[in-house]
């Protein structure tokens, strides 16, 4: 199998959605956040608001329960970890950030790569992947290789490139702005530009 038709069949894999019998979660309209905790929340919020172009919607914070179990009950962490802060970004018409910063006597600083389990990254959809790759240079972000465009298989008509924030954090830009192969054949569409807030 080649490279690219092996990265189109993994890229769309991950974004196919199985029809099961089971009855959804009542209500779910999309995902409204992702909740990342981070090293430096000061740091965190001006590499989101300055390089990607969200915005700060609010911060607060501190949430702790020094004597009882508050904390293990709510979010599962040790009943003495804290939450120092907590800031809300907007970003464009895509899902909202959530940054944590906490205190906690386990914490560990661990980043997997897409490859262990638990491995994650943000997709940033992006009009111009070009563009978007020179701007990041021009901002001195690590980028790995690419863009590199799908022209094979579910997923073409994507390119995508990933790259990192300043604390190792993995993310993408992805763009697909004519859609993928796949959308020809019916499914649901992964991105559309409208805005939900207009």
């Amino acid at each position: 199998m080649g490279k690219q038709l092996l990265i189109a069949v993994l890229l769309a894999s991950a974004a196919c959605v199985t029809n099961a019998a089971a009855e959804p979660m009542p209500g779910v309209r999309g995902i409204n956040h992702i909740g990342l905790t981070v090293p430096d929340i000061k740091a965190a919020e001006a590499f989101f608001v300055d390089v990607m172009g969200c915005q700060k919607a609010m911060s607060f914070g501190p949430f702790r329960d020094d004597k009882g179990e508050f904390m293990k009950d709510l979010v599962d962490v040790d009943p003495r970890a804290v939450i120092n802060q907590i800031t809300l970004l907007r970003c464009a018409s895509g899902s909202n950030i959530e940054l944590f910063d906490y205190s906690a006597p386990d914490k560990k600083e661990v980043r997997p790569r897409n490859s262990d389990d638990g491995g994650h990254h943000i997709a940033f959809y992006v009009d111009d992947i070009d563009a978007a790759a020179k701007y990041l240079a021009a901002k001195g972000i690590r980028t790995l290789k690419g863009p590199l465009p799908v022209n094979d298989g579910p997923a073409a008509g994507q390119s995508i490139l990933y790259f990192f924030a300043p604390w190792g954090l993995q993310l993408e830009a992805i763009s697909f702005p004519k859609g993928m192969a796949y959308e020809k054949n019916g499914g649901p569409v992964l991105w559309s530009n409208t805005d939900p807030a207009k």
